[in-house]
């Protein structure tokens, strides 16, 4: 009591520090002080009322890991590698991006979002979908709508979950393309990273099974000699004329990947690749936690600024409400991750005591990345972030027009210092983390990586460490991403082999290779041509496809907790549903409004089809230039690109509503005693054990060995070693 009562009070002084405290700055380390003690508390407490009122989990029940184990997808997963597959898996572009960007608003709405909103939305999602479709098979998202709603609503659902899947691997995607483009460092060192993941995955399955500690200290060093290895590489001419590639091009080898890490094994390329990008997200967030406590780095930045009110804000258009909670999205609450905790990782989980562990506890460590990317976005000098995160139609793509354009913004610090840069600390920025130009580098990611480097280079000094630790953060940040893309395409391709199956029962057969292949291709394409068409708009892909991304991706959320909502309320609760009911209804309103703001929209910097209308009447006119279009061809691709993202915007809000009409009426229904049905799959015993939480407590660590001595007398009992 004594312990948490300690935990409480540091919450309290830090939130005090952060929402009430004003003066010319405000210390970093209060964000890692309010962040921490508040995952904390939520874990210990709200997971577990959460876990004793509405789970129920029983260690007696097989999972479908266990019951339907087949090698490839259905394999039961130590619990610590699957809380790295599963956290490397959700922890996408999300938690870098969004915050980066949403920085323009000022400190506050952020913080506040990114540690409330995930305790009592994002976290809960992750965690209740995680165990529905646990109980169900594994199934995806789509497939348990269909199941709950019915064939209108099922339809719906798939349609809705499937386009907006597509649309979020896209956007990934990008933001691996713009920390990549013209970075020979940054691709050689993603690239390194596959065949290592290879190697991990072969070693703890045929070489060493079981050594989990053993192939993990192996992989960390060739991660970190990939690193290091970079510069030089980097600083030769072959290394130049292999690994400097351009955007279109890494987009297409992004393309490529996502096919072939789709159809391998899970043993073999992702469930490593994820384990191992996760020791390395982790220990960097633990590292900038760490050192923002000793740098003691201080925060200029303006609690709220003004473009949380006007809207007009340079790096994304919008104002707080909505487009905060749709900016910050993966940090706080995503409905990907229910396309996750629907899809791969329900077909690996040991127990259904450790869904607490992978489901709230991977969300939270999601969280606390936001909050790090954050702190690290607002930590950098104002001028240099706006000329990073503004367009390049804003800035020319040059040193000097971006310090023209962020000295014209006419932006103050919150001690009242005017906010302005010059063409020479741009270039010096640049020059210092080893890169030709930071202008203009959108996405996030970069941005990310100065404020890392800056951060690191003030506790590590050295010469050459700010560009080192820079291209470390580009590394960490593309692997992020990455881990996603693949597992996101794996995801999508059991959502297209549930839908198929209703129509060619065989393509729910996962083991058939060719329905593999098939339902891979198609998902990839649909991403894919997303990914092109974003990379080759003149208004900057990530820039307008990024509130689309937003929007959709917490439309999946509302759609994923209002189907949580009819389950459990066809398994009798009543006042418990509010812990579902309070974030799907927040999660509706914030998303439709969103929608209907980029639907209808009369200003082009918000609204797709006044931005559509607005080029399509220039052609018209005859004009061969507008804004960041410099050509007809160009004017003719932003054209073509809103129509797409504008009747995407009607596609999802439409079919999303639909889903949250149908799941309401039907909840209702089952309040009243009526249409009560039971999706779950029979109870199947079980014949294995592992422990619940990270570290095994004495009784745990008693059972093991036990268990082992078991396996060592039956050995034919053992699921092919797979960490039992």
């Amino acid at each position: 009591m004594a312990l948490w009562v300690a935990i409480a009070l540091v919450g309290a002084v830090a939130w005090y520090m952060i929402a009430f405290s004003r003066g010319e700055s405000v210390n970093a380390v209060w964000f890692v002080f309010a962040a921490v003690a508040s995952y904390l508390i939520a874990y210990r407490f709200y997971a577990k009322y959460i876990e004793n009122k509405l789970i129920h989990p029983s260690n007696k029940r097989a999972t479908p890991a266990e019951y339907s184990y087949d090698g490839k997808d259905y394999v039961p997963t130590d619990r610590r590698i699957l809380y790295g597959h599963h956290f490397a898996a959700i922890a996408g572009a999300g938690p870098l991006v969004g915050p980066v960007l949403a920085a323009q608003m000022g400190y506050l709405p952020g913080t506040i979002w990114i540690i409330v909103g995930v305790i009592l939305a994002g976290a809960v999602q992750d965690y209740l979908v995680l165990f529905v479709s646990m109980r169900r098979k594994g199934r995806s998202l789509g497939q348990m709508a269909r199941d709950e709603l019915g064939l209108f609503g099922g339809i719906a659902a798939f349609i809705a979950t499937l386009s907006i899947m597509l649309i979020i691997v896209a956007i990934l995607a990008m933001v691996v393309v713009n920390a990549l483009g013209e970075s020979t460092w940054g691709v050689y060192s993603v690239g390194l990273t596959i065949p290592i993941a290879l190697f991990m995955g072969v070693y703890l399955r045929y070489l060493r099974p079981g050594k989990v500690m053993e192939v993990s200290v192996i992989g960390c060093a060739l991660l970190l000699f990939a690193i290091i290895s970079g510069r030089w590489v980097s600083q030769s001419d072959i290394g130049q004329a292999i690994f400097h590639l351009d955007r279109p091009t890494i987009a297409w080898i992004i393309i490529a990947y996502g096919f072939i890490a789709a159809v391998l094994p899970v043993w073999m390329l992702l469930a490593p690749r994820d384990y191992l990008s996760t020791f390395m997200k982790i220990g960097v967030i633990a590292m900038l936690a760490i050192a923002i406590i000793v740098v003691r780095p201080e925060i200029h930045v303006p609690a709220i600024t003004r473009f949380a009110e006007t809207g007009d804000g340079p790096v994304f258009s919008g104002k707080l409400f909505p487009f905060l909670f749709v900016t910050i999205a993966c940090g706080a609450l995503s409905g990907f991750h229910a396309m996750i905790s629907s899809g791969t990782t329900p077909k690996l989980v040991e127990k259904e005591s450790q869904t607490r562990l992978i489901g709230y506890g991977g969300m939270l460590m999601e969280s606390f990345v936001a909050i790090m990317a954050f702190v690290a976005a607002l930590s950098i000098d104002q001028g240099i972030y706006f000329a990073m995160n503004s367009s390049a139609a804003a800035t020319g793509g040059t040193v000097e027009g971006a310090a023209a354009f962020v000295n014209a913004l006419g932006l103050h610090t919150a001690d009242g210092s005017v906010v302005s840069t010059t063409p020479e600390i741009l270039a010096a920025t640049a020059q210092s983390v080893g890169e030709a130009s930071v202008v203009s580098r959108t996405g996030g990611a970069p941005t990310l990586a100065v404020g890392l480097s800056q951060i690191m280079h003030s506790l590590i000094p050295g010469e050459g460490m700010a560009s080192f630790w820079y291209h470390f953060a580009i590394m960490f940040e593309a692997l992020f991403i990455l881990t996603s893309v693949d597992a996101g395409t794996r995801v999508a391709r059991f959502m297209a082999s549930d839908a198929l199956g209703n129509v060619y029962p065989r393509f729910r057969d996962l083991n058939w290779r060719v329905g593999a292949w098939i339902t891979t291709g198609l998902m990839v394409a649909g991403w894919g041509s997303i990914l092109v068409m974003g990379v080759n708009d003149p208004l900057g892909g990530i820039n307008t496809l990024f509130p689309l991304f937003g929007i959709a991706n917490q439309l999946l959320a509302a759609v994923a907790l209002s189907i949580c909502l009819l389950v459990f309320a066809r398994k009798g609760y009543t006042w418990q549903l509010l812990i579902i009911a309070v974030p799907m209804v927040f999660t509706a309103i914030i998303t439709v409004y969103g929608s209907l703001l980029k639907i209808f929209d009369p200003h082009p910097s918000i609204g797709y089809w006044a931005n559509h209308f607005l080029y399509r009447d220039a052609l018209a006119r005859g004009e061969t230039h507008l804004g960041a279009a410099k050509t007809v061809k160009a004017m003719e691709t932003v054209v073509g690109n809103t129509a797409v993202q504008g009747s995407l915007s009607i596609l999802f809000v439409v079919c999303g509503v639909i889903v949250m009409i149908v799941s309401v009426i039907k909840t209702i229904q089952a309040l009243r005693g009526k249409g009560i049905i039971d999706t779950e799959e029979p109870a199947h015993p079980s014949r294995i054990f592992a422990p619940s939480g990270i570290i095994a407590n004495p009784a745990e660590k008693k059972l093991e060995k036990e268990w082992a001595a078991f396996y060592e007398k039956y050995p034919e009992e053992n699921l092919e070693g797979t960490s039992h």
